[in-house]
């Protein structure tokens, strides 16, 4: 039985799915159903990524989740707009068994359901890993400048 927390799904809403280091997305289309960009099998999109494509699918909400903790997650509706409830659901049920092209970073899951929530192809997730590779990229440079420059110092210092 998988974990849900907060309001029960309604037709055009997000639902982010839980699963570890990263999450899954997928939009709700009523009777329990949820609409999601994946791999053949329906589990994750991540797995596409060694493929370069996925596929649009319509799966149960509970089979999606797998045990894993889901929830509502229609965090982008204070900065943008979304399209009406049934728009949304209908553009979803018109990609179901499309294959796409699959990118972690340009072109995943939450991409998808935000395109078609709003409009426009975006993810916290990707944005989020961008900033801690850049902030551990700079740390690391800044750490690795510091033992370069202590080593070059103890060096003239033992000459």
């Amino acid at each position: 039985m998988p974990l849900v927390s907060g309001p029960d799904p309604k037709p055009g809403d997000l639902i982010e799915f839980f699963r570890g280091v990263y999450q899954h997305w997928g939009i709700y289309v009523g009777n329990g159903y949820v609409v999601h960009l994946t791999d053949q099998d329906g589990w994750s999109s991540l797995s596409s990524a060694f493929g370069g494509t996925a596929v649009v699918r319509k799966d149960r909400l509970e089979d999606v989740a797998q045990g894993w903790y889901y929830k509502v997650n229609n965090k982008y509706d204070q900065k943008r707009r979304p399209y009406p409830p049934n728009k949304v659901v209908r553009e979803a049920l018109a990609k179901v068994g499309e294959k796409m092209s699959y990118s972690v970073t340009s072109a995943n899951c939450e991409h998808f359901v935000t395109d078609l929530r709003y409009g426009d192809s975006f993810s916290d997730q990707v944005d989020n890993g961008k900033t801690v590779v850049a902030v551990g990229g700079g740390i690391f440079f800044a750490v690795a400048a510091v033992a370069a420059f202590s080593s070059m110092r103890n060096r003239r210092q033992n000459q």
